[in-house]
């Protein structure tokens, strides 16, 4: 009897998730009957049967979904197209040494070209793309600290690129978003500390670089 009742009860759960997948467009309100064990065979079946498409049948299928799916699937699924389309773009240009069309960008990434398209379009306000900005904004202490490393060893390049940065050398003008600042026995430049002490184990060489440069500057 236990086995019967089992049997019944999946048999209604198939039913009522077969009836769900066949609907045009699912909304919040139809899957509000199931309950979590329910829900979650729902949405495995939806995650497999997406993932299973390309191109237009998969933008139709997302259609399907899209007022069910959460923010994180739908950013996680943004990252993930965002990647392909990055990917492919690159790889295309190194092969050929040309921008692909989008027909190629498609062949390459199985996405529709509709799809392409819009993200092209719209990537540059989306929130997933200003938070990898933000994050490369939050990397620029440690590459200014390697810029200033192979500095202070004599690399004058290196040095330039870092008085430039920094704002020494740019006619004799501060760019509006560099602080520089002179406290007491040390010079803050935005979140460079030159204080005494770390001038005082510089070598010879290297105060030469550095006064040569600021040379140059001045007469620039």
């Amino acid at each position: 009897m236990k086995a019967n009742n089992n049997l019944q009860k999946f048999t209604k759960t198939e039913i009522k998730i077969n009836k769900i997948l066949s609907l045009e467009r699912i909304t919040p309100v139809d899957i509000e009957q199931l309950d979590e064990i329910e829900n979650s065979l729902l949405m495995e079946t939806l995650t497999k049967n997406f993932n299973n498409l390309k191109g237009i049948e998969r933008d139709k299928y997302y259609d399907k979904i899209e007022l069910i799916t959460g923010d994180t699937t739908k950013n996680q699924l943004w990252e993930s197209n965002h990647i392909k389309i990055t990917n492919a773009i690159s790889n295309f240009i190194q092969q050929y040494e040309r921008m692909p069309a989008k027909t190629e960008i498609a062949e390459k990434t199985e996405l529709s070209r509709q799809t392409i398209h819009k993200h092209l379009k719209e990537y540059i306000n989306h929130p997933q793309y200003l938070g990898q900005i933000e994050q490369f904004k939050f990397l620029t202490s440690k590459v200014l600290a390697r810029v200033f490393h192979f500095a202070v060893n004599g690399d004058i390049q290196a040095a330039k690129l870092y008085f430039n940065l920094m704002g020494f050398i740019n006619n004799g003008q501060t760019p509006n978003n560099t602080l520089i600042q002179n406290q007491n026995n040390y010079i803050q430049i935005n979140g460079t500390v030159l204080s005494q002490e770390t001038i005082k184990q510089l070598t010879t060489e290297q105060l030469n670089v550095i006064e040569s440069i600021l040379k140059k500057a001045k007469h620039s």
